[in-house]
């Protein structure tokens, strides 16, 4: 099983961010966090690298849930999604698949939240460029 689902758009990066921003929005996510891991390893690794973000989505009510139901699981939290440039133009999306993620806790409650999230995070992807 694969722990991500993508989707390549033809987009530069930065709108394909803003477009991924949308999607999560009205899919009920915020963005938590933006990691822009080029322009990080370039300050302190000074090494170039592609356009690669990493957005920290969060669905603030099951979050909630999933934390209920098990309170170690903000390890896992937020939702990542990360976007890199292939190439000039063209930008892949992918979302972690919450289902492969909850395999490797032992606790049944998490299942149903994560088969929803799981849902949630396609229909993001699929909004994407449409």
């Amino acid at each position: 099983m694969s722990y991500h689902f993508s989707k390549t758009v033809d987009m530069p990066i930065d709108a394909a961010a803003a477009a991924t921003v949308e999607a999560l929005k009205k899919n009920g996510f915020g963005v938590l966090t933006e990691i822009d891991v080029q322009k990080t390893f370039k300050n302190k690794l000074d090494v170039d690298f592609r356009p690669y973000r990493i957005l920290g989505a969060c669905n603030p009510k099951f979050a909630y849930q999933a934390l209920q139901a098990e309170d170690k699981i903000g390890t896992m939290l937020p939702c990542n999604v990360v976007l890199q440039e292939k190439e000039p133009g063209r930008t892949e999306i992918s979302a972690v698949d919450p289902i492969a993620s909850m395999r490797a806790i032992d606790n049944p409650k998490l299942g149903d939240i994560a088969v929803t999230v799981q849902s949630m995070l396609k229909q993001v992807i699929a909004d994407i460029g449409k």
